[in-house]
């Protein structure tokens, strides 16, 4: 099961992992030490507002901005637990 992810928490990538887009197959990778992370679909674009300055509300209400009608309220912070789970987010 999932963790339940607060609001509140200002999600960042961790120090060991690195945001990169591969320009020629057109993906988002999340480089890590001896590993690399293919993202799908819109994975980069909400990985990409993981600053660490905004908070989770604030980057499912960027998401819902760009993409109205998205059920991003429910699937954003369950994809952002699955990512801290892995490590790749602090």
């Amino acid at each position: 099961m999932t963790e339940v992810v607060r609001l509140d928490w200002r999600p960042a990538l961790a120090r060991s992992v690195i945001l990169r887009h591969d320009q020629v197959r057109g993906v988002d990778l999340l480089v890590l030490p001896e590993r690399v992370v293919v993202l799908r679909g819109s994975a980069g674009s909400i990985v990409e507002l993981c600053d660490g300055e905004r908070e989770v509300a604030a980057i499912v209400e960027e998401l819902e901005r760009r993409h109205p009608g998205a059920a991003v309220a429910d699937d954003v912070p369950r994809f952002l637990a699955a990512l801290r789970a892995e490590g790749w987010l602090r």
